[in-house]
């Protein structure tokens, strides 16, 4: 590989900065917002590949309106929001280079379940109609690069620019025929820019702090949709308990912008929200490690109403070699 090719290539990784940006609509379509990136669980190494599969369970059954929990149908609206399961499995693939590129891909694998009721006007009457999907698809693939500009041995510094490719599915049907909103398929249709940086000092004790911000910015529009803006800043802090065992506490905060164009619920989406995730690391040997956690939410405030959850969760294992 060329002088020029390989730092290229290389830094599509540095920084998955948010390992999953996520998407939530008043379909309750999400991706848990927990940051399991390389680069700040842990310090990438030249001519290392971290390959990376996390499980991601977000039961969203609770319909909110601004900062308070709301139940189904109190609000009058077309659709009334019942839940929204999401189970995402989402396999990365990182490689550090020379001079502290990186290299990265993510391919989202999502499982959800979707319930609304359909509030139909004819002739005077309200007809109540119950929709459902539930699809296995491939969401939109990352792919970012990324470059360690401060290393040292008790902290380094990161950039990252990347972009999400429109190769999820945005006509998914149920068994009726009916697609499914724009917010809740798989895909967004768009190529999305992803920038990121971040921040990770090691502690004297063995543990470390870490600040990451990620932004996720729609180019463009795909059949009169365009998701709205995102920006998530990430707070970490890890206390290792053994040289094996770390107990790692996270504060994820997200601000949202509505969804924009004729296909969008502008009125039913954006938000902002805060969430509290501490969770379990531990290195197993050999470039394995095993990490999870629980996300629970401090704060949350939405655009018109949307499913939310109480409690998501993320388990994973990465390996290094």
């Amino acid at each position: 590989m060329s002088c020029f090719v390989r730092p290229l290539a290389a830094s599509f990784a540095a920084l998955s900065i948010v390992s999953s940006a996520p998407v939530l609509g008043a379909c309750g379509a999400a991706f848990c917002t927990v940051n399991t990136s390389s680069s700040v669980l842990d310090a990438p190494t030249e001519g290392q590949t971290r390959v990376d599969l996390r499980f991601e369970f977000i039961d969203q059954n609770q319909p909110r309106s601004g900062s308070r929990d709301v139940s189904v149908g109190e609000i009058s609206s077309h659709h009334d929001e019942v839940r929204t399961i999401n189970r995402n499995l989402i396999a990365s693939v990182d490689h550090t280079f020379a001079g502290g590129w990186q290299f990265g891909v993510t391919v989202p694998l999502i499982d959800r379940s979707h319930r609304h009721i359909h509030n139909h006007h004819h002739d005077g009457e309200v007809l109540h109609f119950n929709d459902k999907w539930d699809f296995t698809e491939l969401g939109d693939l990352r792919v970012k690069i990324g470059r360690t500009v401060l290393r040292d041995p008790q902290q380094q510094l990161g950039l990252s620019v990347g972009l999400t490719l429109p190769t999820g599915r945005t006509d998914v049907t149920n068994d009726d025929g009916d697609e499914a909103e724009r917010s809740l398929q798989p895909g967004t249709g768009t190529t999305d820019l992803l920038l990121g940086a971040h921040w990770r000092r090691r502690l004297n004790q063995g543990g470390a702090t870490w600040v990451s911000v990620a932004a996720r910015l729609a180019t463009g529009e795909h059949d009169d949709y365009r998701p709205g803006h995102r920006l998530q800043f990430d707070f970490g802090y890890e206390h290792a308990l053994t040289p094996r065992l770390t107990l790692p506490v996270q504060m994820n905060v997200l601000l949202a912008a509505r969804d924009q164009g004729k296909q969008a619920e502008p009125e039913d989406s954006g938000l902002q929200s805060i969430g509290l995730s501490p969770g379990l690391m531990f290195e197993a040997g050999g470039g394995l490690q095993f990490y999870g956690f629980y996300q629970r939410p401090l704060y949350q405030h939405v655009h018109g109403v949307q499913l939310t959850a109480h409690w998501s969760a993320v388990v994973g294992a990465s390996f290094r070699f």
